[in-house]
């Protein structure tokens, strides 16, 4: 199952590399920004991106797939963030997208041009969160 658009990486390392150099900057900036914020979200190469930590999630053919936590991708025109992860029936990037900054929340999606757009601080609360609550629904599945 490829979601994302398939790139030719099989890493981390290996797609931080081939990306431009100006949104390089900041994803390998995000990459060791998400480490340093949430140390036991380890980092994995799943669906065709960077991602943090890893739950199991049973999509909508019953197949159990490793799911990442939190997934970081370079769209065309923004970066996305996505922050997997519920807490209190809510998902964590939809409640917390007033205090994020200049950004598009999606339910559990977080997108933006470039890193001054964000609200760092913000972030690193909605991830330590992320950190904390169990993968549990993407997009209404169980």
């Amino acid at each position: 199952m490829n979601m994302f658009k398939p790139v030719n990486a099989k890493s981390v390392e290996e797609y931080l590399a081939m990306l431009p150099e100006d949104r390089k900057k900041q994803m390998e900036f995000l990459h060791k920004f998400i480490q340093e914020t949430a140390p036991s979200l380890k980092p994995n190469f799943l669906y065709n991106m960077p991602g943090y930590g890893s739950f199991k999630y049973k999509n909508n053919k019953k197949e159990v797939l490793d799911w990442p936590t939190i997934g970081l991708a370079s769209q065309k025109n923004y970066i996305s963030l996505y922050l997997c992860a519920i807490k209190d029936g809510e998902y964590i990037a939809e409640k917390h997208k007033k205090e994020l900054g200049k950004v598009s929340v999606g339910k559990s999606c977080i997108r933006f041009k470039k890193i001054e757009d964000l609200n760092l601080d913000a972030l690193k609360k909605v991830i330590k969160l992320a950190e904390k609550s169990p993968g549990l629904v993407i997009a209404g599945r169980d």
